[in-house]
């Protein structure tokens, strides 16, 4: 297979890619495109086949899934912040610190090199954080293995949740899933507004140096262009889906059969400080439903620790979920995550930015 020529390369990519997002869509798994195109990856890359995916390219997916970001927090979830915000702040600080403390038990264990499990304990934000660690000198890799094996556990849990607190006789909404939707029509004057101000934020944020600036500065330009009312954000779902799987396939094709080998031992801790994560938020959510009276279901979900997009599907699925107050809670630990998580978990590894490492990584090759 190392002998193919390049196109047959990609070609057996995409094929492996379109299978493996299939099954995961009708599993109805979170996140699916950007998991079935990492699987995909890493299942070639194991097999010696070497591809990369060049850094303009992923440079313009960092720019649209930074829009997409910014499209995902609603300008109403701010009322409902300015609202609670006692409530919220304590929520927030409280699964923060649980799961960078998961994090830093993680990594005295030695379980994941240098700071990678630091990262990884990030409770959202993951596409920002992947990249946050990477401009940091970190193994994207194990960072986005940690991130995306504990988003798949939350969303399995609260799924459970919800189901088992649905109100008799109350028919659970089904998510089809981005596949089935890739034809949607997309405004095009919108469309085209939308992808200039990513990609000249974008542009800024790399002359500027900003660690992962590719993705936070469209992210903060179109968000701000948003709530003053200047730009409707909009992208084709084509669009949306071909960023994920490229972004996908640049963290997949970078594993090595070393690096399986590594994640692999890594797998039953990384397992056993989600689990424990995941207590310390239905905790927190008991706390919320008996200090302050909420639902218990909508208490869980406000508290999952990452993965928003796929809590905000599970919640629209209940009538009993209060929507905004879990969004408000989700999009508040997102930004403070932002704010402060790269410090912390610079901090807490002892690390200072700079455009290599010392710290211990799995060979590329």
């Amino acid at each position: 297979m190392r002998r193919w020529p390049i196109p047959l390369r990609w070609g057996w990519l995409m094929l492996v890619t379109i299978t493996l997002v299939a099954a995961l869509e009708s599993a109805h798994l979170p996140a699916a495109i950007l998991l079935g195109g990492m699987a995909a990856a890493v299942a070639l890359a194991a097999c010696d086949i070497e591809l990369r995916v060049a850094s303009p390219v992923l440079t313009v997916c960092q720019a649209v899934i930074g829009a997409m970001i910014a499209h995902s927090m609603p300008p109403g979830v701010w009322s409902e912040m300015a609202a609670r915000w006692p409530l919220l702040l304590a929520g927030v600080m409280s699964v923060i610190i649980a799961s960078y403390g998961a994090g830093w038990c993680l990594m005295r264990l030695k379980l994941l090199p240098g700071a990678s499990a630091l990262w990884g304990s990030s409770p959202g934000a993951a596409s920002a954080m992947m990249f946050i660690a990477e401009a940091y000198g970190d193994d994207i890799r194990l960072v986005a293995f940690m991130l995306y094996l504990r988003v798949v556990l939350v969303a399995l849990a609260a799924a459970l949740v919800a189901h088992d607190w649905m109100p008799a006789g109350t028919a659970a909404t089904v998510h089809t899933g981005t596949v089935s939707q890739l034809l949607q029509p997309c405004p095009w004057i919108a469309g085209l507004l939308t992808m200039v101000a990513a990609l000249g934020s974008a542009w800024i944020g790399l002359r500027l140096r900003i660690p992962a600036g590719a993705l936070l500065m469209p992210m903060g330009c179109c968000l701000l262009l948003q709530d003053l009312g200047w730009l409707h954000i909009a992208q084709p779902p084509l669009l949306l889906a071909v960023s994920y799987v490229l972004v996908g396939w640049s963290i997949g094709l970078r594993f090595t059969r070393q690096a399986l080998a590594y994640a692999a031992k890594a797998i039953p801790g990384i397992v056993a400080a989600s689990v424990a994560l995941l207590a310390v938020c239905a905790g927190l959510a008991h706390w919320l439903t008996v200090a302050a009276g909420i639902d218990p279901v909508t208490a869980y979900l406000a508290t999952s620790p990452g993965g928003a997009d796929s809590v905000a599907i599970i919640a629209a699925s209940n009538p009993k979920v209060d929507m905004a107050f879990v969004m408000a809670m989700q999009t508040a630990r997102f930004l403070m995550v932002l704010l402060i998580g790269p410090s912390v978990a610079r901090w807490l590894a002892g690390s200072r930015p700079h455009g290599g490492t010392s710290q211990p990584r799995i060979p590329e090759k």
